[in-house]
């Protein structure tokens, strides 16, 4: 999946879920050694877990960051996401 971000210097994130955990993430833009790391630390995590641990993380005065960029994705990956019998 590729999310378009809004209010930060990244300008998309490519991710993968695989069994309900983050699989890849890449950020396109952005600082690229915290961007990095976050991918690192975040890569065979929860999608809840990440979700509830970066949403609402700001960046400055600015009202979002790369982190709550991330968990935005992972809400629309989960939007878009089959539900399973």
């Amino acid at each position: 999946m590729i999310y378009k971000t809004k209010g930060t210097c990244t300008r998309e994130i490519e991710l993968e879920v695989e069994d309900g955990k983050v699989a890849y993430v890449n950020f396109i833009g952005g600082c690229d050694g915290n961007t990095k790391g976050l991918s690192r630390l975040v890569e065979g995590m929860e999608v809840d877990e990440v979700i509830h641990r970066l949403s609402g993380i700001r960046c400055g005065l600015r009202k979002t960051s790369c982190p709550d960029q991330l968990s935005k994705a992972l809400k629309a990956y989960k939007e878009r996401e089959p539900l399973s019998d």
